[in-house]
């Protein structure tokens, strides 16, 4: 896909922080824009906000109603009858020990950044298939990579996406479809405001690591211009030095866990 111009981006969490950012780029670039979010009222006004307003539609959604995705999609093709480009993109946050997590909001942090973009993934899959061609791109994190801690069950749910829809990649190998995982490092969203504690209630602060984090419109740009290339990636990394966390990770792993327990400690430390 050489340019986006007429062509249909879907985009889930496209209310704030990085599918916001996504939706403005896109749009910019001269693509129809589908923003989907829980609240109506404000994805009226991100999309008022964009380039062009008039090449922008809404799908209110909640990804934890998974049994839901067939019915968003058909919506979503109610705009202009196709999806180019699908963005998984939504998520849900937490901040807590395992201990002190309640079950419940674990299960619903997986359901949501799992199980959401998997249904919605399912239910685009045929209309791509009829069309012989799309993009089906799902937001993970470096914390894919390796756990963190008060962050387990994000962690794992981000484990689980790329789990998935690496298997997902080798069985659309030979087809026009193409899979893509990206993996943001700490990107300046408010994210983690609207993180869960361990009762269920958004924690309401922010971390520093977000804060300095690299904005979500260069990420977005970024990200733009590798969906445009002839032949995208299938794993991108995005990110500050963050990002080479992933590959210490991988040939150094025992080193890793001590450098990686002691910088957390400090952290711990800190907010303590």
């Amino acid at each position: 896909m050489k340019s986006v111009v007429n062509r249909t981006v879907w985009i889930t969490g496209a209310s704030s922080g990085i599918g916001k950012a996504m939706a403005a780029a896109f749009n910019q670039a001269g693509a129809h824009v589908i923003l989907s979010a829980r609240r109506t009222e404000v994805l009226k006004e991100v999309a008022s906000n964009l380039p062009y307003p008039e090449h922008a539609s809404i799908v209110a959604l909640d990804l934890s109603e998974s049994s839901r995705a067939k019915e968003w999609t058909q919506k979503a093709l109610q705009s202009t009858g196709q999806i180019d480009l699908l963005v998984n993109n939504g998520g849900l946050g937490h901040m807590g020990s395992v201990e002190d997590m309640e079950f419940d909001v674990e299960h619903q942090v997986m359901e949501v950044n799992l199980w959401g973009a998997v249904a919605i993934t399912k239910a685009v899959l045929p209309h791509m298939r009829e069309r012989g061609s799309g993009q089906i791109w799902t937001v993970a994190s470096i914390l894919g990579f390796f756990g963190s801690p008060k962050l387990a069950a994000y962690a794992a749910s981000k484990f689980a996406v790329v789990g998935y829809f690496e298997s997902l990649q080798y069985e659309l190998a030979n087809s026009p479809i193409h899979i893509g995982l990206l993996s943001p490092g700490f990107v300046n969203t408010n994210v983690t405001l609207s993180s869960l504690g361990p009762d269920g209630k958004p924690i309401g602060t922010n971390s520093v690591a977000q804060e300095n984090g690299m904005l979500p419109e260069r990420l977005a740009e970024r990200f733009l211009k590798h969906t445009m290339r002839s032949r995208p990636k299938k794993h991108l990394i995005i990110g500050g030095y963050e990002r080479f966390a992933v590959p210490f990770k991988r040939h150094f792993p025992r080193l890793f866990f001590l450098v990686y327990g002691k910088l957390t400690d400090v952290t711990r430390k800190k907010n303590s």
